[in-house]
């Protein structure tokens, strides 16, 4: 896969990113070499090796879900710089108008 500067401006718009003109290009070179490192895996032969989770075998130790009381809505509430409706406000960061 080719990575270009046109890639990395749509990502940094996605990601709400700024670079200049230096910074884009030594974006493009790292992310670009960074995407030929991965391409690199499909030429390894994986035929009959099993899939794998976690390289060591080991358990994940979790601990029971069981419900437990925690705090009272009005007590987390004192502490929300905004609220509405019984919920904290908090400030949009993502418009409808964007064309991103």
């Amino acid at each position: 896969m080719k990575i270009t500067e046109d890639t990395i401006k749509h990502v940094a718009i996605l990601s709400r990113l700024e670079f200049d003109d230096k910074e884009l290009g030594k974006m493009t070179k790292q992310m670009g070499s960074i995407i030929n490192m991965a391409d690199q895996l499909s030429e390894v032969d994986t035929k009959g090796v099993p899939e794998t989770v976690q390289v060591v075998d080991r358990d994940t130790v979790f601990r029971d879900d069981k419900p437990e009381h925690w705090q009272d809505r009005e007590d987390l509430m004192k502490n929300a710089p905004a609220k509405a409706n019984g919920f904290i406000k908090v400030p949009v960061i993502i418009n409808k108008d964007d064309d991103q």
